[in-house]
């Protein structure tokens, strides 16, 4: 017989109790004061990757973004809002964990616990207010049509979640028993009556739980929400400490986590001429890229189009000796063939790089080197610029022009403080 756990004999903690390691005021990166430390090939992908980018904004293809959890627990928020809001960046991507760190900066303005010391007392994830609202948002988003990300960027753009009433939910669940009731109709009752079902076993009454987020400049989650475009979450269930919550539900993470990837797959779709970002060591973002991958080329072959002229840059801390632009696969007896990320994306046939660097550091060299090309442009026309809003540039010598096909002219080096693990 298959025994299964029940999960409200897990005694949640308010999330005031935990002693956070970070805080997001602390640890957010200003671009323009940030200590840059990049090697001379990590300065040149960062110089071949902004000019790569502003070619695509310029065509109107797509700059996709995919990132682990790291990123945001780096402090890097603010720099991805600004890259959204320049519009260099159209699509973000992130696992799980992802979300969590930004829902908990934005609420608290701290996140990350001593995980040692926390599963040794059976604590660690069992924090009541990241499991209960994150989960309640998923089974009010799954119900309304959102999806994942979207979901917990509305609740923070919101204050809060509106919570239907009995009425409500029981005349959303009604076609379920229609004989002529539409997929949709039947996908919204079964939505329905899942979120009945957790409301009345949670006992959450009608109306608008305010929920406060003073920190919610620092989301990703939410500014997305407010510019309307794509921040996805690709979680992979039992991964993230909302599982240890009662109130999380399988269908609610399917359903919204689902739209999520078909809003993936459709930015993947319209990648001919666009960039491909991967920062850190994230499985998620190779393994959803190669079916989106395969989902659309095979759409698109269908419609007499093809899906190979773009480019793919990935960045993590690990080194490889392997030459991923040139030499091909590795052999399975070389440990770069166990390098997924840059396996995966070297199979895409299309242009890949991979830079051995600092996120902090990469990132931020980016958003300066395309303010400076992008005002050089708006400058060389007579037309002036949007200008910046990192406040800042690199200063030092090194080539200021080129692009992929003349010289990268990445940012000159800068020297900087230690680069920090990134996962």
């Amino acid at each position: 017989m298959i025994h299964r756990f029940d999960r409200r004999a897990v005694k949640s903690r308010p999330l005031a109790e935990r002693d956070s390691l970070l805080d997001i005021e602390g640890i957010a990166v200003n671009p323009a004061t940030w200590e840059i430390d990049l090697s001379d090939e990590a300065r040149d992908d960062v110089g071949r990757a902004a000019a790569e980018i502003l070619a695509s904004r310029a065509r109107g293809a797509p700059v996709i973004l995919a990132f682990g959890a790291h990123a945001i627990k780096n402090g890097l928020s603010n720099i991805l809002i600004t890259l959204m809001k320049r519009g260099f960046v159209t699509h973000f991507a992130t696992n799980g964990a992802g979300v969590i760190h930004d829902w908990e900066f934005a609420s608290t303005g701290r996140s990350s616990e001593d995980v040692r010391r926390n599963l040794a007392e059976g604590r660690f994830g069992t924090w009541e207010e990241t499991g209960a609202f994150i989960n309640l948002a998923l089974a009010l988003g799954a119900w309304k049509g959102q999806g994942y990300g979207e979901s917990v960027g509305a609740m923070i753009v919101d204050g809060g979640l509106r919570i239907p009433d009995d009425d409500t939910l029981c005349a959303g669940a009604a076609p379920a028993w229609a004989s002529d009731a539409s997929i949709a109709e039947l996908e919204g009752a079964a939505a329905a009556a899942d979120l009945r079902a957790l409301l009345r076993e949670a006992g959450i009454k009608p109306g608008f739980l305010a929920i406060d987020h003073p920190h919610a400049r620092f989301s990703l989650a939410a500014a997305a929400r407010r510019a309307d475009l794509p921040f996805t979450c690709h979680p992979m269930f039992g991964h993230d400490i909302i599982y240890t919550h009662p109130l999380n539900r399988g269908a609610a993470i399917g359903r919204t986590a689902e739209r999520d990837f078909l809003s993936f797959v459709d930015s993947v779709s319209h990648l001919e001429g666009g960039v491909y970002l991967s920062l850190g060591s994230a499985v998620m973002s190779p393994m959803i890229f190669e079916k989106a991958l395969s989902m659309a080329r095979n759409a698109a072959l269908g419609a007499g189009r093809r899906i190979e002229d773009f480019d793919i840059h990935v960045v993590d801390l690990a080194t490889s000796a392997w030459d991923w632009k040139g030499g091909g696969e590795p052999p399975r007896d070389d440990p770069a063939y166990y390098l997924r990320y840059c396996k995966t994306f070297s199979r895409a046939g299309a242009r890949m790089r991979y830079a051995s660097a600092d996120n902090r550091s990469w990132l931020a060299a980016l958003l300066l080197e395309l303010e400076r090309r992008e005002a050089k442009s708006g400058s060389d026309e007579g037309g002036g610029t949007s200008g910046g809003t990192s406040g800042g540039s690199i200063q030092g010598s090194g080539n200021p022009g080129g692009g992929p096909q003349g010289g990268s002219g990445g940012p000159p080096r800068r020297a900087g403080a230690g680069r920090a693990s990134d996962a």
